[in-house]
């Protein structure tokens, strides 16, 4: 194990990303947090982070809880009275 110095935060993100995200950490039985941290570390060293088989239960909680956003949709997301 690794210590880490974690702090608190908040962050506003879609509601069809939120759940899919709380699922896979329920699957994978971790946290959010650790997660959502594993996800930007692998993302930071050029690297996928799930396997074929955590990318098929990624399919399913998509479907399950509509999420239809792809990567294609980054960055490019407003929130109804968001005049972008």
């Amino acid at each position: 194990m690794v210590p880490v110095d974690r702090v608190q935060t908040g962050l506003r993100i879609e509601r069809n990303v939120l759940k899919v995200l709380k699922g896979l950490a329920e699957y994978l039985d971790i946290s959010l947090g650790d997660l959502v941290e594993g996800i930007a570390l692998h993302a930071f060293d050029g690297s996928a982070p799930f396997s074929a088989e955590t990318l098929g239960k990624i399919r399913q909680l998509k479907s399950v809880y509509g999420l239809t956003l792809t990567a294609a949709d980054a960055h490019a997301l407003t929130e109804d009275g968001d005049p972008r």
